[in-house]
């Protein structure tokens, strides 16, 4: 007997919040109904186990799609549980068409145990984003159970008679609409398998309908029973001439004569049922986790290593986290964290579960008990889900912590591709910042890392709680060479995430101040002066300003003159931190204009010690004075910052016009 039925007001039906609300992307069909597939065997190994139904040693649970691009078909079948007639009422028609309204009430926000995920009446509904047409041929595993046939056109009519399917399970055909017609090509159905399916828990299986049949050759004793046998042929051996070490030529055997057979191409393989990250740690080995990471991410570069997550209470996840190589002057530092909920794919980079500062990370977690909403797509009950993002943190913060104390000489291998994302993690994860701080490296003017503690300890006679950083070796080589000379040391900070991050540690400790090695000059490269001396100075650095301004046109510079140790140099700029970070920043920002500063904060710093600078003392009014002065400025600009074009021009010219007076 055919039932049939419809409802008089179709807004009022299920069909319009599918198509619209529930489902943000449409290739998701797939992933519900495979796994509403893999669910249905799933409960039939349980009702085994449980000694309720036996599966018979010859049957092959699994989950098959086939694709027909001639039909503009897609068929997703298995051989689970199977439905009666009560129990496709029940799953399929009443949630369909029951109210829209009674519907969003009672599954919006379902987060108990109870939860719709995986209950297969919604999960099948998705069918109708692509289908125009859907069918359901079904078989209840329980014995004396008829098949049944469902029908719907995805509006407000279904039907529902008496099927023809003979073995137990499901069999969903879904007739694609003119803009899904993609779904039955089989290069775009694997695409879509592979994205969702890759390690569902259920062996899944894609084949192809229609079209000219393909083949593939296998060794005869390789066949299995389910082969399309097209015919059996024999293989020539394979040989090749070789000659004797008397000269004398043989023809050898290198493959033996196969027997072989062609036969229909078998179903592909779409998953990996048991996936790395579900073993053990101690099951797994360096090359699988290499391997993985390969086939997962695509990356043929080699992670640096890798953290594997384990855990049961209080809550189930499991997942492996993979630290890239990360080539940061090239690329966009940024990572890939797949989401699963029981081996299903859920989405990369989910926020809620994933702290932000991992996001630079690749890899994958799979978390059972996380508190999905009715579509996958969004995370309920933030208190447990922040519960399993601070565990993903602290587990992070175990292993880099662990390895610098345990493995100091790989930690600090790794260091300078791994500190940008620990100094991110700093400043975004107060928990984090908490475990992580006292492992933070930096490598010093002789090539060695320390931690923060014993760069201060080391210094602390010289200057208490002052941490000196470089940015640039090789702009800041004058500096670097004077600090050397007097015993000092500084620490290497390049990365753009540096300038930021010493801002957080200046925050957490009032005491601690950074000082970039130019910022001013520190009185170990002073030599002591008496009072008398002190003021000569003075007196000289309001001659000398005044001499400088004029030469260089500049009314607003700052000079100073100061006796240094070092002889040899003769001027130097230093600019005052505040400003100098203000500059940073604004450049980050793209504001290349620095004129709003004009020099704010810069000193002229002149060494009365130095023959060039006495000269200019000596010779206010002199022929060459100007020349001199504009010189000098440029050599101590030139080694604090480069010089801009015009500027650069004009020190080369001025540089040849020097060389040409030497000459006369």
């Amino acid at each position: 007997m055919k039932e049939q039925g419809s409802l008089s007001i179709n807004s009022e039906n299920l069909f319009p919040i599918i198509k619209k609300w529930l489902y943000s992307d449409h290739d998701i069909f797939v992933r519900e109904l495979v796994s509403n597939g893999c669910d249905a065997i799933t409960k039939l190994k349980k009702l085994d186990m449980m000694g309720e139904y036996a599966i018979p040693e010859d049957e092959k649970l699994k989950v098959e799609v086939i694709v027909n691009a001639e039909d503009k078909t897609m068929i997703v079948r298995d051989n689970g549980i199977g439905m009666t007639a009560d129990e496709v009422k029940e799953y399929i028609t009443q949630i369909a068409f029951s109210g829209a309204t009674d519907f969003l009430e009672k599954y919006k926000d379902k987060t108990n145990e109870d939860q719709i995920i995986g209950h297969f009446g919604l999960g099948f509904y998705s069918a109708f984003m692509v289908a125009e047409r859907v069918t359901i041929q079904t078989l209840s595993y329980k014995e004396g159970a008829e098949p049944v046939y469902w029908e719907c056109d995805g509006e407000s009519e279904y039907s529902m008679s008496k099927g023809a399917k003979e073995t137990h399970g499901t069999e969903i055909t879904l007739y694609l609409n003119e803009d899904s017609y993609e779904f039955s090509n089989e290069y775009r159905a694997r695409e879509v398998l592979q994205k969702y399916c890759a390690f569902m828990p259920v062996e899944i299986y894609q084949a192809k309908e229609g079209g000219e049949p393909e083949y593939q050759n296998v060794k005869e004793d390789e066949l299995r029973p389910t082969d399309k046998i097209e015919e059996y042929f024999t293989e020539p051996a394979k040989t090749e001439e070789k000659e004797n070490e008397d000269g004398t030529k043989e023809t050898v055997e290198i493959v033996p004569e196969q027997k072989m057979v062609k036969i229909r191409r078998r179903p592909f393989l779409i998953n990996d049922t048991h996936p790395l990250w579900a073993k053990h740690p101690n099951e797994c080995t360096e090359d699988e986790y290499k391997a993985f990471y390969r086939k997962v991410f695509n990356d043929y570069k080699e992670p640096l290593f890798w953290i594997h997550l384990n855990m049961d209470y209080p809550f189930n996840l499991k997942g492996i986290l993979y630290f890239p190589k990360m080539n940061l002057e090239y690329e966009a530092v940024e990572g890939t964290i797949k989401l699963y909920n029981n081996q299903v794919f859920i989405a990369d980079n989910i926020k809620e579960v994933i702290p932000e500062f991992l996001m630079l990370l690749k890899g994958v977690i799979d978390c059972p008990d996380l508190p999905l909403n009715v579509s996958r797509s969004a995370l309920q009950n933030d208190g447990f889900v922040q519960k399993i993002s601070n565990y993903i943190t602290k587990k992070v913060a175990d292993k880099l912590s662990g390895m610098c104390k345990t493995d100091r000489e790989n930690y600090e291998k790794y260091w300078d591709d791994i500190n940008p994302f620990i100094k991110y993690g700093v400043m975004k994860d107060e928990k984090f910042k908490e475990k992580m701080k006292s492992y933070i490296l930096y490598k010093n003017l002789e090539d060695k890392y320390l931690t923060l503690e014993d760069y201060l300890e080391a210094a602390k006679e010289k200057h208490e709680n002052q941490v000196f950083y470089v940015t640039d070796e090789v702009q800041q080589a004058q500096y670097i060479n004077m600090f050397k000379e007097q015993g000092m040391d500084a620490v290497i900070l390049k990365h753009p995430i540096d300038q930021p991050f010493i801002s957080v540690l200046e925050g957490d400790d009032e005491n601690l101040k950074f000082h970039r090695i130019d910022t001013d000059l520190s009185d170990v490269f002073k030599e002591e002066v008496s009072e008398e001396d002190s003021k000569v100075l003075e007196e000289n650095t309001k001659t000398l300003t005044e001499i400088f301004k004029k030469a260089l046109g500049r009314e607003n510079l700052g000079v100073k003159v100061e006796k240094l140790k070092n002889a040899e140099t003769s001027s130097m700029i230093t600019l005052k931190e505040e400003s100098r970070r203000m500059q940073d920043m604004m450049k980050m920002y793209g504001m290349t204009d620095m004129s709003m500063f004009g020099n704010e904060g810069e000193t002229l710093i002149l060494n009365a010690n130095h023959t060039l600078v006495k000269y200019i003392l000596e010779h206010g009014e002199g022929e060459h004075t100007d020349i001199i002065c504009q010189q000098l400025y440029d050599l101590a600009l030139l080694s604090h910052k480069p010089l801009e074009a015009a500027a650069l021009t004009a020190f080369i010219q001025r540089s040849n016009k020097i060389m040409e007076i030497l000459a006369k």
